[in-house]
């Protein structure tokens, strides 16, 4: 069933097709869209995003899984790209129950690729994630490192890089894979941020922690090959990340390239090195527990984050951790539950 709602905001220039636009990137890609002037529809089934965050344009609720609806939506809207973010996300749970990572991430964005395909859509933008190098050999990690996941996640997300790669050379179309490091943080005016039911990010369950709505903050692993033991990760701030992808979308339907970029700072913090920030930042002595490694976790993962500068020239605003953890922090005092 279909089921739009008209939200403010957007003009006729170029119209894209947002899949999870509900969802904690999703929505704040949307907002950077909207902010630039596109004519933005979210396609989002609501399992993990919600209404209220879609600032911009219509929202369509449906799951991609549903072809008829996508093809409905599709004919209608007549999108100029297609940008993706609706999949699952958890590595831990991917390890649990690798079929739901199969069938969401890799089964249902190959409905997305074929309903566009039938439907003259040769525009993607698809997000990725650094999970697809597995454990790198060198840090920071180029873009053209060997895919190696460990992971159901990471290998449901290069799967479709590589159908993604096959296509571009096979048809008229065009994408570019943008893989992720962690993205953390909030809207600067706390409209949007995260809101998942269960989060397993390591600062916002800080956040959650220091607010006493957890016990405790778990940290998984202690005895990695790194200076304080715990895993190091380049944390980017969800504007930047939208901002990257504005700037993808500009460049493909200008040039008609496809490709792929990294998207992070090119510097890591520990997870000791977080949760002391987030200490600071907060003025919260919280309870923290050491525990075992949690499987799929790789010890360090950074980018190289040099092409998509040189490429796109993109430039990050907020890389900055106590910037980041400092918005987080004002969503989770300030947050609105609209369900």
């Amino acid at each position: 069933m279909i089921i739009l709602q008209k939200l403010p905001g957007g003009f006729q220039v170029k119209n894209i097709l947002v899949t999870g636009g509900a969802g904690y990137i999703g929505s704040h890609v949307v907002k950077a869209l909207g902010e630039k002037g596109f004519n933005v529809l979210t396609y989002d089934n609501l399992s993990t995003g919600n209404k209220w965050a879609v600032l911009y344009g219509e929202i369509v609720v449906a799951d991609l899984a549903d072809r008829d609806t996508l093809k409905d939506v599709i004919k209608r809207f007549k999108p100029d790209a297609v940008m993706h973010f609706a999949a699952s996300i958890i590595v831990s749970e991917s390890v649990r129950d690798p079929l739901k990572y199969y069938r969401n991430n890799t089964i249902n964005t190959i409905n997305l690729l074929e309903v566009m395909l039938q439907n003259n859509v040769k525009n993607l933008i698809f997000s990725s994630t650094a999970a697809v190098y597995g454990i790198p050999e060198i840090i920071p990690v180029k873009e053209d490192a060997p895919m190696n996941p460990i992971n159901p996640y990471g290998s449901s997300k290069m799967m479709i890089e590589l159908i993604l790669k096959d296509i571009a050379r096979s048809e008229n179309f065009f994408y570019i894979s943008l893989r992720y490091f962690n993205v953390a943080g909030a809207d600067r005016d706390s409209r949007i941020g995260q809101a998942y039911k269960e989060s397993t990010h390591l600062i916002t369950r800080a956040l959650k922690a220091a607010k006493g709505e957890i016990d405790k903050l778990e940290i998984f692993g202690t005895d990695y090959p790194t200076p304080d033991g715990t895993c190091i990760r380049d944390y980017i701030h969800v504007d930047d990340l939208a901002d990257a992808h504005v700037y993808a979308l500009e460049y493909l339907l200008k040039n008609k390239k496809s490709d792929v970029f990294n998207c992070g700072y090119g510097r890591g913090y520990s997870v000791k090195e977080v949760i002391n920030t987030v200490k600071k930042v907060t003025g919260i002595d919280f309870p923290v527990q050491e525990t075992d490694r949690r499987e799929g976790d790789p010890p360090v993962l950074i980018a190289d984050c040099s092409k998509i500068k040189d490429i796109l020239n993109w430039r990050p605003q907020y890389d900055n951790l106590e910037y980041i953890i400092k918005t987080a922090w004002q969503w989770e005092k300030s947050k609105i539950r609209l369900q």
